[in-house]
Order: C-alpha cells, then structure tokens, then sequence
C-alpha cells in the first residue's frame, strides 16, 4: 500500500503538539463520522454504534481503537492513511482520516496497524505503518486476519512502540480521559446516542447544570428575561469547496483557493442554546462552541469582552463577570457552528473569517453588555440574547430577582456548587433544579418572615415624607423619638409566654404526630447536609420548616423551636418551627438553634469531654463554612459592589454632562489621590484629560465617593445611579432621610472596602448586611 509523504515526513508529523486526549478523540472522530454517514443514509444498524478505547497496562503496551462502523474497502482505506488526503466532505464530518490520523498515531507510537472489515468479507484487511522500516517507496505492509464471523464489521486501530511519556500517561488517566472526552462529545453522545468506552468503561456526557426551561427572573419588576435562551439563526446559504473546504465570496465555477471544480450550496445555521448555571463557579462558565457535533470550544469567555469597531484602545477588561467577579460567573451555553471554519488542531476556530465574526455579532450584538456605557458610547441598547441574559444576571443577589438560592441572609454560593457536583455524580436528587428552587423559596420566606408585605415594598411612587418613612418601614402611628409610650404586654401587646395547644387527638402517638410534621412541613435546602466534626462523627441531617401554624410539640407536650427525630444509623431529621418566637420576635438564626441541638447526640456518640460552646463552635466550622466572617471575602464584596457603582456612576455622568460640576466638588487631595490611582494602574495618558469626562470617578477613593453623594445628591438619587427619591421630595427631612439611607449604606461599604482587614466580626456582619442593602438601591435593579 503507497502511503504519502515519507517516514522521515511522518515523524515530524509526530512533533506537532498535540496532547494525549486530542491524539485519541482525533482517532474516534473517525469512528463518529463513519456512524454519522451511516444514520444519515437511513439504513437499519443492529449492532449499534460503539467505540471503544483500551488503553495500555504498560509503557510496553499498546493502545487500541475499535469501533461497529461499516468497515473499509482496500482502496478506502488506502486514501484514508495517506497523509495530506480528505474526503470528499469537508463539512459534515469531524475526522476525514487524512492528516489528523497521521499525527495522531505518529505522536503515540511508532507502530500503527489499521484493521478493517464489512459484513460478509471473508477477513480483515488492513495496513501496517511502521516508522522505523517505511523507506523512500512509501509503502506499507498490508496485513490481514482470519475472521471468526462473516457478519463482523468495523475498524480496528492498534499502536504500539509507544512513546512512553504518552503511554505512562494513558496507563495512569483513564478518568481523566474520560471526563474530557465526555466533556468533548457531550452532545454527540446525548442527543445521538452513540457509545464510547475507555478502559471499558462507558463515557458518560458531561451535561450542563442549567437552569429549566420555565424559569425566569423580573428585571425591574416587569420584564421577563428567561434563564434559557433557544438559538436557532437559518443564515443565507453560501457555496463551499469539497475539497479545501472554504466558503466562496462568488459564485463561479471553480474554488477561488485551490481551484477545485467540487462546488456545493450548503445550509449555514446558527444554533443551540444561552442559559444561566445553577451555580456560580470561579472557572466553569462560559459558552461551549461546537463543530458537527464536537466542541471545539468549552468555557470560553470571548464574548464577555467588548471590542470597539473602531479600534479604540482601553476596552480589553471582561464586561462579565463584574459583581463579585472572585466568585466566578454562570453564564454558559452550546452554540453549534458546523459552517465555520476550525484549526487544525480542533482547538479553535478560525477568528479572523467572516462566518465566525458573524456568529459573534448575532450572538452578543456590536455594543457594549453594559447598557450605561453603551449609551455612554452612543450605542442603541443591545438586545442581543447575550445582552439580556446578561442584563438579568449579572448580579448575583440571594432571591428570586437574581435566581440565586440563600439562606436568608446571603448567597449560598459554596453549597449550590456541592449541589452541582452531585448533579455531574449523576445523583438523582440533583438532577433537576428542584433543590436550587426550593432554597430560593426558602430564602425569601426566611428573608421576610414576620414583615409585611408592605415594608418590603421598593422605592414609593409618590415622593412624600409619608412614602419615605413607608419604604423605611416606619409605622405612620410610631412614637417618637424619645417617646414613652409602652410596648410589649403591658400596651395591649399580648402575653409572651408559650401556651402550647394540646395535641390533636388524645391518643395521637408519637409516630403519628412526626409523620403529621412531615406532611406539614418543607424541606429546608441549605441545611440539610451532613453535620458533624472529624473528632465526633456525622449525623446525615435533613431539616423541614413547620409552616402549619400550630407549635411544634417536643415528648412532653412543650412548644421547642427545634425537634429531631432520630432515624435508623446515622439518618436523622430536624423539625424547625419558623414561626417560633424565638425566630420571629427575636431573629434568631435556624442554624444556631440545629446546632444546639445535635450537639449533645454528637458528644455522646463519640463520648466526648468537649463543653458545648466548644461542641458548636466546632460544628459550624466544619459543616457551615461558607458563613463563616471573613474580612477578605467581605472586603472584596464591597470593592466589586464599589466598582460597579463608579461604573455607573461615569456612564451617567457623561450622559447628563454633570462630571463638571462633581470634579469641582473635588478637594485638592482628592485630586491628588485620583492622579495617584491613575498613574498606578498605568492610565498615566488619560491624567492630563482629568476634568474632561467622567472617567476620574473609577480612580475616586471608595470615601470620597460618599462625599460627593452626600455633597452631591440630585447627581446621584432619583433613579440615576441610585433609585432613592430626592429632587421632588417637599419635605426637607424626607429628603434627608432618603439621602441618608443610601449614604449609610455606602460609608460602611467603603469603610470595609478600605479597611477589612481591621475589621471585627461586628463591623464584618455589618457591612455584610449594608452590601445587601446598598446592592438592592440601585437604579434599574427593583
């Protein structure tokens, strides 16, 4: 068999850097393509479609591919390992054999031995490519097998003499090989339904944990952006060659690149779908790009950049994530590109053709995600799907206006990516987002319990001093300041004591009553978890929220807060009576109240002499870490809510054309310091233009920007950058209290943004709840 170019020109094939993962996946492209031929053709296929991958026990070993495809003719295969060869189908297909098989093998080994066969042949045929024994005649060995059965069919790969930093490193990942290439043909293997084994085990699709099809979040009250977005562009058609692949800008007779007569008119389709994770993950976000099936691109982030059309230098910084961009983001989703062209490599498209710029521009619009900087620029709003995903997600509050599960105080974010990893565990419990849904539910209610509708309200319509004290949950009948006027039982408030009612029906037993519990209540997400402490053990700990409105009842018929119902080992369930008044009246934390609780059952299993401030103390640490009080964590909260609001701020002062007046307001050492901040972060261009836009805000201290505020506020309130009334309010102390209330905020945001690290766990609870607070009064975000 004539094999093209020499052995000394294979070899070198062998130095093209392509890693372990990508030699394999290009020799199951192959495979892939063969089945995709044949489910296209229509004919039945018994035996289904299986790839398997065995991977070598040894340096000494050898790797082997086989696959349940059709098998080869000699002239087929003949093509198929001569280098620089390709099919006639340079669209539909991954592989095409040809180079990519080439390289493959010659960087795996130096012995490659392809085996083929159709039902009804009488045996295998095949070819031995050797690249120590190939001399300047090109040829290769033709091999052949005996078979057992006639009606086998198929092709088989096997390389040997394998390089052995490539063979120890197949021998020692096969998990990893796995999880990538699960990653990779995600899609081929969900929706096609193909098989593929490494080390005999099946690959398993690695699906996305995204949010239903059904859920969606309010932007402003009103405006329903969804959490998945369904793509499906049908582009103009355009004519390709068949044999160099590339698209034609005319239409003519023959390739306008390597002359080919081979001309077809293709359909071009963007498609897939943009979707928000159920989870925030500081890596794993990102757009999936695929090519006929296989991604090219996972978790890629380009389209998170803006890039002026102009050509306007200081636009490299990511758009996304920009709240809390430590944490990571969520967007994701899987666009298929089958029209555009890719490397080599499979590893990235070609950037600088149209069809990809294209994609780019239907996927993620022409102008800036952040609508205040595109209008800034004198953009339209940007309504691409991109755009509005980004527009209701970009921020990543606990509740149901950001789709982000809580615990009624903050986001849980370290518990949801746990969920998520359970979700890829294939966990049955985690396989919806039922559990991400129930912790939001719960969140809000834990979030509002005992408040009134109305004291959550947003900002009041009717700019009045009445409105004001409304949205500050200040009763209009509340005494003032200074006041004696009584509360609690002796104003009429009621009795604070505890009258527990008697249990339904006199003969209820025990069991009964829980299982009545059960039926009553909800299971709490967040904190249900396993309990526990290396030196006392785990209890598995499923807590439901009592919402009946009767007292939860312990043995001796008394109210409790808390109520643990031990089941069999180490299973165990924690009632919690949410309108308990130790919750409600006092606000005391569900967590605090469960730990209480376990505590004595973990001291006695482990027989343990630890006190209880020591046995709680100990609990939380280990079983609630992410509420722990950190003033890193903390402290970079309040930059990133900082810097979202001098993002804001200079887009809405360069609209209204007031940076004059806010730079006037500036002191000498403002100044100063603005200089300072610019010249450090290498803006030392733009410090001769300070005055001349707004852009000295981004370099503003975090203090000196409450000052301004506070100097400043018909520049700031009234649905500018904070949506507090201010100009239309009559009354001087209603309008004092609005300023006040965001100023409040905002001094303790900047102090710990300036100053965490010398925080006390006060000051860090503090800012904590001011964050949340500030976050909720900004403009454009009710």
């Amino acid at each position: 068999m004539k094999i093209t170019p020499s052995a000394r020109v294979l070899r070198m094939l062998g130095e093209i850097e392509f890693d372990e993962w990508q030699c394999v996946a290009e020799l199951v492209d192959n495979s892939f393509d063969d089945f995709g031929e044949i489910v296209r053709s229509g004919v039945e296929w018994p035996d289904g479609f299986k790839v398997s991958v065995s991977l070598p026990s040894s340096a000494n070993g050898e790797l082997v591919i086989a696959d349940t495809g059709r098998g080869m003719t000699y002239e087929r295969l003949e093509r198929a390992v001569r280098a620089g060869w390709s099919g006639n189908d340079m669209h539909d297909k991954l592989g095409l054999f040809g180079m990519g098989f080439n390289v493959a093998t010659a960087r795996l080994g130096k012995r490659t031995r392809v085996l083929t066969t159709r039902s009804g042949d009488s045996e295998w045929i095949g070819v031995e490519i050797d690249l120590d024994h190939i001399r300047d005649d090109f040829e290769a060995m033709d091999i052949t097998e005996p078979k057992s059965d006639p009606a086998q069919h198929g092709t088989r790969i096997v390389i040997d003499r394998l390089n052995r930093t490539r063979a120890e490193w197949l021998r020692r990942n096969g998990q990893a090989l796995r999880n990538m290439l699960g990653s990779v043909y995600s899609w081929i293997l969900d929706a096609r339904g193909f098989e593929l084994y490494v080390g005999g085990t099946r690959v398993k699709p690695v699906r996305h944990c995204r949010w239903g099809d059904d859920r969606f979040v309010l932007y402003n009250g009103k405006e329903r952006i969804p959490a998945y977005i369904e793509i499906n562009e049908e582009l103009q058609d355009g004519v390709a060659c068949s044999d160099c692949g590339q698209w034609q800008l005319t239409h003519g007779d023959e390739c306008a690149d390597c002359g080919s007569e081979k001309l077809t008119v293709r359909k071009r389709r963007i498609w897939g779908w943009l979707g928000i994770q159920r989870y925030l993950h500081k890596t794993d976000y990102g757009i999936d790009f695929l090519r006929n099936g296989r991604k090219i691109l996972r978790w890629d982030r380009q389209l998170f950049t803006w890039n002026n059309p102009d050509g306007v230098p200081g636009n490299e910084d990511p758009e996304y994530p920009v709240e809390l961009a430590h944490q990571g983001g969520r967007i994701i989703g899987e666009i298929h590109l089958d029209h555009v062209p890719v490397t080599y490599q499979k590893d990235a498209f070609e950037y600088a053709d149209r069809s990809w710029r294209s994609a780019v521009e239907l996927l993620r619009g022409v102008a800036p995600l952040q609508p205040k900087r595109a209008e800034a620029l004198g953009y339209p709003e940007n309504v691409s799907p991109l755009a509005l995903l980004f527009k209701g997600y970009r921020r990543n509050d606990a509740g149901l206006r950001c789709l982000v599960p809580g615990d009624g105080r903050k986001p849980i974010h370290d518990e949801t990516r746990r969920w998520g990893n359970e979700f890829h565990k294939g966990n049955p419990a985690f396989q919806t987002d039922e559990r991400w849904w129930q912790a939001i539910l719960e969140h809000e209610e834990s979030k509002n319990k005992g408040k009134q509708a109305k004291t959550t309200a947003s900002v009041p319509n009717q700019p009045d001093e009445q409105a004001v004290m409304d949205a500050l949950g200040v009763p209009a009948d509340a005494p003032a300041s200074g006041s004696t006027q009584p509360t609690g039982p002796e104003a009429g408030g009621g009795d604070t004591t505890t009258n527990p009612e008697e249990p339904k029906g006199k003969s209820e037993t025990r069991s009964e009553r829980l299982a009545r519990y059960e039926n009553a209540s909800t299971r709490h997400s967040y904190l249900s978890r396993p309990f526990g402490h290396p030196n006392l053990g785990y209890l598995n700990v499923e807590t439901r929220l009592l919402k009946s409105g009767e007292p939860l009842l312990d043995d001796l018929g008394q109210a409790v807060p808390v109520l643990l119902d031990q089941r069999a080992g180490n299973e165990l369930t924690a009632f919690v009576d949410a309108d308990h008044e130790v919750f409600r009246r006092f606000g005391a934390d569900y967590a605090d109240l469960l730990l209480v609780e376990l505590a004595p059952l973990l001291k006695v299993r482990a027989r343990s002499e630890w006190g209880p401030s020591q046995l709680v103390a100990g609990i939380r640490a280990q079983s609630l870490k992410e509420s722990a009080l950190d003033g890193t964590t903390v402290g970079a909260e309040a930059r990133d809510l900082l810097n979202e609001i001098r993002s804001r701020t200079v887009a809405e002062l360069n609209r209204s054309g007031e940076y004059r007046q806010v730079f006037g307001h500036l002191s000498e050492e403002e100044r100063t310091a603005v200089e300072e901040s610019m010249i450090a972060s290498g803006r030392v261009g733009q410090v001769g233009r300070l005055g001349q836009d707004a852009g000295f805000i981004s370099y503003l201290p975090a203090l000196a920007l409450v000052r301004l505020v506070e100097a400043m506020p018909e520049a700031f309130l009234d649905r500018r950058v904070f949506r507090g009334p201010y100009a239309d309010v009559k009354s001087p102390s209603a309008r004092s209290l609005s300023l006040a209330r965001v100023t409040g905020y905002l001094a303790d945001v900047a102090t710990i943004g300036t100053f965490a690290g010398e925080a006390t766990a006060l000051q860090l609870q503090r800012a904590r709840l001011s964050i949340t607070l500030l976050a909720d009064e900004l403009a454009g975000d009710e």
